[in-house]
């Protein structure tokens, strides 16, 4: 039986892990897809950290040798019993039988502070939003759905910033991919949803051959979508970015890049067979069509399937 392929999707709170997570999961099947929080590892309850002190996201707040544990066991195919964190009423619930299908998704804030746990990740993405981008989304949120007030919201930002600083944004440095959304002119309140984004794409693992791009011509500092070389964190990166304004045609080029490499991916570049595809609500809480979300999409897709076929190709190989 192969084993499962693990993408790791980790970010601060209210980064945008989980849109992304369900986005991911709805292109390559819901039946498919294990989606796995990494929040469930708490090892204080919501009235216990407060009492204690310590935020969420400090590794002590967390059982990460747990983690670490449940997803080795995960990659070598085996079910957990996963405990359950309750973020309604920030309570720890009865653990969770899990079975792992054929994709894993491990989203959360700790995903990569381990040695052994970054070992087991297939393909890894850190999710970087300006802060001003996430503080809005965290207010949003936490307001709407977890019964918090706006000056709550806030203060809890203020008093998680040194452990962001020091724990969650240096795992960064472990991704594959640097996922930053980010509003265009940096006013979120025009964009509408329609946001931009930047992708830093690290030699890591193989990414498609996005060099017709500037052969093109559309790589130049006016187009929509434009493919630079940079430097990441003192590393070199192939830096992709798609502005939320990019029009179908230009969209479609990229598309069929990925696309081309990857013949499974045929069905899912159908955009008739797959309307979901980049769907996000806008400002006003329609559903808009983003092109950067659906591409960003597509290429971690991409990268799935690609461990995939390296998966069953070793596979074979051993046999």
């Amino acid at each position: 039986m192969d084993r499962p392929i693990i993408l790791g999707i980790v970010g601060d709170s209210a980064a945008g892990k989980t849109t992304l997570t369900k986005g991911i999961a709805q292109v390559l099947g819901p039946e498919n897809v294990t989606v796995i929080c990494t929040d469930d590892y708490h090892r204080y309850d919501r009235k216990q950290r407060a009492e204690i002190g310590i935020t969420a996201l400090h590794p002590d707040c967390n059982y990460l040798d747990i983690m670490q544990q449940q997803l080795l066991q995960l990659r070598n195919g085996l079910p957990i019993l996963k405990p359950v964190y309750n973020h309604a009423t920030g309570n720890l619930d009865a653990p969770q039988y899990i079975k792992p299908n054929k994709f894993v998704i491990i989203e959360g804030l700790l995903g990569y502070s381990t040695r052994k746990a970054r070992q087991c990740y297939d393909v890894k993405v850190y999710l970087a939003p300006p802060e001003s981008l996430r503080a809005k989304w965290k207010v949003k949120r936490d307001t709407q759905k977890r019964g918090y007030t706006e000056e709550q919201v806030l203060s809890q930002l203020q008093k998680r910033e040194p452990d962001s600083e020091q724990f969650i944004r240096p795992q960064r440095q472990w991704s594959d991919i640097v996922i930053s959304f980010y509003p265009p002119n940096d006013d979120s309140e025009q964009s509408n949803g329609h946001l931009n984004v930047r992708l830093i794409l690290r030699p890591t693992i193989p990414h498609p051959d996005f060099i017709e791009i500037v052969n093109s011509g559309n790589g130049n500092s006016m187009s929509a979508i434009r493919l630079d070389l940079d430097r990441d964190m003192g590393k070199p990166v192939d830096v992709l970015e798609v502005d939320g304004h990019a029009t179908l045609e230009q969209v479609n080029r990229l598309e069929q890049i990925i696309c081309s490499d990857m013949p499974h991916l045929k069905n899912v570049c159908d955009r008739q067979s797959n309307p979901d595809l980049g769907k996000v609500a806008g400002t006003t809480g329609e559903s808009i069509q983003s092109y950067p979300l659906a591409l960003t999409q597509l290429l971690i897709t991409y990268h799935m399937l690609k461990a995939t076929q390296t998966s069953q190709e070793g596979l074979q190989v051993k046999v």
